[in-house]
């Protein structure tokens, strides 16, 4: 049984549970059970069972004590895999105490000294620092959305702008995006996810732009299929520009969080985006230059590749042997 605890939401931000649900669908089809543990976020629950997985309610202001419920004491020692950042020791200390596995993501909290495995493919500094019994870096671990192998392609120049930055978007960067390339001669798409909450703001910036010059859309079925369409992405510092190169979309990055500054400075030395700062301050007058889309796009299909999942999975089959 492999048990993923996450959490997601507006504030959090949604890039947690989709590539819990990645893993968890991979997991599935190599024929184990999974379950899901998630905080009480209504677009988060309903996007699980979608998806075809139990799921349960935690309390997310309690950091330990609520554990025992949701693991078998008669059944087989679980792989309990916390997909929520900053793991705390009480809480590791507990899931251990349950007999089961530890793994984390990305996880710098006081209690990733005791995973079994601490996979950290978005972390790219101070890595020195990071704990746990098996740390495993590198973009090779990059859980992406296999789908995206049905869409890769070489793109030639630029004709069309992906604006999609996250589900929940917390602090309305999609907006202020649209100001700016409201008077470029692009033509701009903007992807919103279920968890934005900006709408209001957003349609009215459309609304003063030329006819034609945006095109809204929200919750798309595919967003690996909407990529395919398109010649350059303005992403946050996520999973999503990895996914969007390894499908050949070069990237410009805008950093949402903190932690994305060096996600977006590792993905420009990659040579496969651009990084336009913090949220905050992004600036995107790279858009004003010439860019060399065909390289850029050659170039990420060589640096990131689909196999980070099927790699995730195996080295979490052989902990549960």
């Amino acid at each position: 049984m492999f048990v993923f605890c996450i959490e997601s939401s507006h504030a959090r931000g949604m890039g947690h549970l989709f590539r819990s649900l990645t893993l968890a669908a991979e997991l599935r089809s190599r024929g184990h059970s999974v379950r899901f543990l998630a905080n009480d976020h209504p677009n988060s629950l309903r996007i699980i069972r979608e998806r075809g997985f139990d799921v349960a309610l935690y309390d997310l202001a309690a950091v330990t004590g609520w554990e025992g419920a949701f693991v078998d004491p008669a059944g087989p020692s679980p792989i309990w895999i916390n997909d929520r950042l900053n793991t705390q020791r009480s809480h590791g200390e507990t899931i251990k105490g349950l007999g089961a596995k530890l793994v984390t993501f990305d996880d710098r909290g006081d209690g990733a000294e005791l995973a079994d495995v601490n996979i950290c493919a978005l972390v790219f500094e101070k890595t020195e620092d990071l704990r746990g019994q098996d740390v495993r870096l590198g973009v090779e671990y990059m859980i992406l959305n296999p789908e995206i192998d049905r869409y890769r392609r070489v793109r030639q120049g630029l004709a069309s702008i992906l604006v999609t930055l996250g589900g929940a978007d917390t602090y309305g960067v999609t907006v202020r995006v649209a100001k700016w390339l409201s008077s470029k001669p692009f033509p701009v798409t903007i992807v919103t996810g279920p968890s934005f909450q900006h709408m209001a703001e957003l349609e009215e910036v459309v609304s003063t732009a030329a006819p034609d010059r945006f095109k809204l859309l929200s919750q798309v079925p595919s967003l690996a299929a909407e990529m395919y369409r398109h010649d350059l992405a303005i992403t946050g510092g996520g999973v999503t520009p990895f996914e969007a190169c390894a499908a050949g979309l070069p990237c410009v990055v805008i950093a949402n969080e903190p932690f994305e500054i060096p996600v977006g400075r590792a993905l420009e030395q990659l040579g496969v985006a651009f990084f336009a700062g913090h949220h905050s301050v992004f600036d995107l007058g790279i858009l004003e230059k010439p860019i060399p889309i065909r390289r850029l796009s050659e170039t990420a299909m060589t640096k990131v590749d689909l196999g980070g999942v099927g790699r995730v999975a195996a080295l979490l089959e052989r902990l549960a042997a």
